[in-house]
């Protein structure tokens, strides 16, 4: 059942995996799809409408405004993207590094299920509908999954667990969804596709090749596994991640699990690995973060942890928010925008100057080779000081 949507040609009666993501994101399939009589179920029109409302407010709300800031301060990004912790959160993902080729999301929900949505009992296809919506109803509101929840929601029909979800994402996102496989890893970090088995303690997840509008062809990974010191220590997840290494990575509403001493592989790979960190406090704590590697590009206001997490406000984060540049758009537990915070962390070359490739563009550039119009210094990037305090991340 796993992928039984998930296939990359049509025959006359195959249903692909671009229509089942567009049929399960409210949006019209393929004319010749077997799911198009399927759309005019008064089911399906009324859970079109509802994603048309709700995508449209997101879009509105932040998204664009993401893309914007994206592009206005990130600078030459790397081929590939980390989003550990992120659940199925490829609507993020996308509007952070939009041109990222290779996106590697990880977190412990399973890939789930996604099955011929013509086969069906009666009654089915809308009942699969509202668990899809109900899945989604935080991250619409709030841009984040609730973990509790997810824990029911995912598991919930015979739709269930990540890939429906990155389904829909991909679809509102304007994606066309070209192939998707089974993928597993063995200790080594070597990825076997298909039928391929690498044993039973392999690492297990989805592969999705689709395209944009641009037609460039993307690469979407997604590993249920764990992320604990234990979890990844007996996989072979960050030897995969090597092979795509380094890369940009993003951090959001992770429930502060990165400030645990019980996740301080991951949170030294991600340091070791990144070219950027783009996070909420919920993250990595500034102390880990060494002020002669990394430049620090404070967003937005800290108004501390909400009440779920006690005991994780952070002096230091809140001097290094003194002097915080505006921010239009909520993220995070603090979703509202007027709460939200943002830090983008820029790697420095190894001898700590800046460079055209570790560099937000919120930097003055270098010298041109050619004349061009002058661009403002903008303000200099904050950084820390550390008082020998801890700082943390999660989700």
């Amino acid at each position: 059942m796993l992928f039984a949507a998930a296939l990359p040609a049509r025959a006359a009666d195959t249903v692909t995996a671009d229509d089942t993501a567009k049929f399960l994101a409210g949006m019209q399939p393929s004319a010749d799809s077997p799911l198009t009589p399927l759309t005019r179920d008064p089911s399906w029109q009324r859970h079109a409408k509802f994603f048309d409302a709700a995508f449209a407010q997101l879009e509105q709300r932040q998204l664009s405004k993401i893309r914007a800031w994206a592009d206005a301060n990130l600078a030459a990004p790397k081929p590939t993207m980390f989003y550990m912790f992120s659940g199925p959160d490829f609507l993020y993902a996308d509007a952070f590094y939009s041109k990222a080729t290779t996106y590697v999301l990880s977190a412990l929900e399973p890939p789930g299920s996604v099955p011929d949505l013509t086969r069906l009992p009666r009654g089915g296809v809308g009942a699969a509908l509202y668990n899809v919506e109900r899945s989604l109803g935080s991250i619409l509101s709030f841009s984040f999954f609730i973990t509790k929840q997810m824990k029911v929601d995912l598991h919930a029909g015979q739709i269930s667990g990540t890939l429906p979800i990155l389904y829909v994402f991909l679809a509102r996102s304007g994606k066309t969804i070209r192939s998707v496989s089974p993928v597993a890893l063995d200790n080594n970090g070597a990825a076997y596709f298909g039928d391929e088995n690498p044993g039973a303690n392999a690492v297990r997840g989805a592969r999705i090749i689709f395209a944009g509008s641009d037609g460039v062809e993307r690469t979407l990974y997604y590993f249920s596994t764990d992320l604990s010191n234990s979890g990844v220590r007996a996989s072979g997840f960050l030897k995969f991640c090597s092979t795509l290494a380094p890369g940009n990575s993003l951090l959001k509403s992770a429930s502060y699990l990165l400030h645990s001493g019980n996740f301080s592989t991951v949170r030294d790979y991600i340091l070791a690995n990144s070219a950027t960190i783009i996070q909420d406090d919920s993250g990595i704590p500034l102390a880990y973060y060494s002020p002669k590697k990394w430049r620090f590009f404070p967003f937005g206001r800290y108004a501390g942890p909400i009440a779920e997490f006690p005991g994780r406000y952070q002096e230091s984060y809140a001097e290094l928010f003194g002097r915080a540049q505006p921010m239009d758009f909520g993220i995070g537990y603090r979703w509202r925008s007027h709460e939200s915070n943002l830090l983008l962390s820029i790697r420095l070359p190894d001898d700590g100057t800046a460079s055209p490739e570790a560099t937000s563009s919120t930097d003055e550039p270098p010298p041109p080779r050619a004349p061009r119009a002058r661009v403002p210094r903008p303000p200099a990037p904050v950084q820390p000081q550390p008082r020998g305090g801890f700082f943390w991340f999660g989700r």
